[in-house]
């Protein structure tokens, strides 16, 4: 329950603090009081769009708090903690709007997101004004509205799950199929890339390789002249060096034979004697290799060309021709691959299409059985304000039986829509048709109080549910609102007296100018005031007795008739027992 809102810096509002109590709560005012605005203030507690055009004039930052009786809501209580805010009895939430720094928005004094709000604010306030008659003007809500209504909302979850899963399961299959799609067009250029690799079978570094070698090739006589001449001056001509090296032994042994002081190593000497023989016959068998092969440098030019066009084809090197062949490999892989992936989620497709239909119609079952019950009671509610004739209509127009699995959609196989039957003899019309908009409001209203029974909703705001109608239906509809407020706390902003008469508290904003501002006030009335008030609403800006006299008859009348309903419901409560 709502207790106390305070607003501070809001459009034209200065600082405003309002008290509500339990039962019925009037708020009335001349146009352009207000009254929208504190209605404003308290749409951004549900979780609204802040903007800096809200903050008053000259002022840094507007202000909205409001604290909420909730020691009766354990399922609240316990949401607010799980989401790691305090949680007592009493719950104080705040919003913040700067016009330089970020906005803010406080649970219990702690720092919280918009998404928190919404969260916690979706089970304290419901408002029902204009934007109410939108939603329920709409025939894509109507299905919402009946599943509120009924308890589908458990099955619809359930069928949802399902629902997702096809969806998921669905995506998938058709992201395969492109791709399998354009695989198909390219497939036939990677097979021939894929088979003009395989075909060269390049070898790691073979490019290099046969470069080396035919470098070989192209110097074959420069190689062999400078062979040849080297083995000679080593070994093959008279006075070579190995010649020569064997005279020096000779001549260095006959020297240690007379001076033993020679300290030149004869095993050294022998050493290289053999090193410099192994060298000769090196050079003399490498040239016996040399000769030079016209058929294998053509044959060597041929392949560095096969090879280096693939080079130049995939980026270069012989590295990245092997890895582009690893691409192609896996490419043509997963095209295999993409049919078994199919056909495993046409399987997994069946299943939950089945299982999915399977929900659809448990869940129009329920739908049709909460409909007919919905008809009956908003009938009753109905026809309670005034329209004795009127009968609403449920109309599926699409069933869940008969619809296939690509017809479904997040809410299950039906379509509903609400018609209405104003008068004895009319077809029945879609709510969007009915020209009236005092019939509109009090199908809102009747749906309203019919779904305020159904949800947890401790508080609900009627902004103006009084709009075309008047006289004895304006009385109806207070007492209407009267009852809702037996089990709600109702906060209803009204121009007519015959509803405002009902009231357990009343309010009255109104406007004044001071230091040459203009701000709003809002006064709590007590019996004489709500006799000026209701006064006023009745007769205008010239009060005179007699108006006085008809307020406070409608007073009484409120009164007595309260007394006589609640006598009415003890004796049924009595009789059942």
């Amino acid at each position: 329950m709502l207790n106390d809102l305070s607003i501070k810096n809001f459009a034209i509002i200065d600082e405003l603090h309002v008290s509500f109590n339990n039962g019925l709560n009037i708020i009335s005012g001349e146009t352009g009081a207000g009254k929208s605005i504190i209605i404003g203030a308290v749409n951004l507690l549900l979780g609204d769009r802040a903007t800096s055009e809200m903050i008053r004039t000259k002022a840094d930052a507007a202000t909205v708090e409001a604290l909420f009786d909730i020691k009766q809501n354990k399922a609240l209580k316990e949401k607010i903690s799980q989401m790691g805010f305090d949680a007592g009895n009493d719950l104080v939430i705040r919003r913040v709007i700067s016009r330089t720094g970020k906005n803010k928005v406080l649970i219990n004094g702690q720092m919280a997101t918009l998404a928190n709000l919404a969260t916690v604010s979706e089970s304290l306030i419901n408002i029902c004004g204009q934007h109410e008659h939108q939603i329920i003007l709409h025939a894509e809500n109507h299905i919402d509205i009946l599943d509120d209504f009924g308890g589908c909302q458990p099955a619809r979850a359930i069928y949802q799950e399902s629902y997702n899963q096809y969806q998921q399961i669905k995506t998938q299959r058709e992201k395969l199929e492109n791709q399998r799609l354009g695989r198909e067009e390219k497939t036939e250029l990677i097979k021939f890339q894929l088979k003009e690799i395989e075909d060269i079978a390049p070898q790691i570094a073979e490019d290099k390789a046969l470069v080396e070698e035919k470098k070989v090739l192209v110097n074959v006589q420069k190689l062999l002249d400078a062979a040849r001449l080297a083995y000679n001056l080593l070994y093959g001509e008279t006075s070579s060096i190995i010649e020569k090296l064997k005279n020096v032994q000779d001549q260095i042994k006959e020297i240690k034979k007379i001076d033993e002081k020679l300290k030149l190593s004869e095993s050294e000497l022998e050493s290289s004697f053999f090193t410099l023989q192994e060298a000769a016959l090196s050079l003399r068998d490498y040239s016996k290799n040399l000769f030079f092969d016209p058929a294998r440098l053509a044959a060597i030019e041929e392949r560095l060309e096969m090879i280096n066009r693939l080079k130049r084809k995939h980026g270069g090197s012989l590295e990245s021709v092997f890895l582009k062949k690893q691409e192609i490999e896996k490419e043509l892989l997963l095209v295999s691959n993409v049919e078994e992936e199919l056909d495993k989620l046409a399987q997994e497709e069946q299943i939950v299409c089945a299982r999915m239909q399977q929900r659809a119609q448990k869940l129009s079952q329920l739908r049709t059985q909460a409909a007919i019950k919905l008809k009956d009671t908003v009938d009753r509610e109905i026809h309670a304000l005034n329209m004795p004739h009127a009968s609403l209509e449920i109309n599926f127009q699409g069933s869940a039986a008969g619809t296939t699995p690509e017809m479904f959609g997040p809410r299950g196989g039906d379509e509903v829509e609400f018609y209405l039957t104003a008068n004895i003899g009319e077809e029945p019309k879609a709510l969007n048709k009915i020209a009236s908009g005092g019939e509109l409001s009090r199908i809102v209203l009747a749906l309203k109080n019919v779904l305020s029974h159904a949800g947890s909703v401790d508080t609900i705001v009627f902004d103006e549910v009084d709009s075309g109608i008047g006289g004895a239906t304006a009385e109806i509809v207070g007492r209407k609102l009267k009852d809702v407020s037996v089990s709600h706390q109702v906060i209803c902003i009204t121009h007519l007296p015959q509803i405002a008469c009902y009231g357990d508290r009343h309010l009255r904003v109104a406007k004044k100018v001071a230091g040459g501002r203009t701000t709003t006030v809002v006064d709590k009335l007590d019996d004489e005031q709500k006799i000026e008030e209701i006064s006023r609403m009745l007769g205008g800006v010239d009060l005179t007795e007699m108006t006085r006299d008809h307020a406070r008859e409608m007073l009484q009348s409120a009164s007595a008739s309260c007394l006589d309903r609640e006598g009415e419901k003890n004796a049924k409560k009595s009789a059942h027992r």
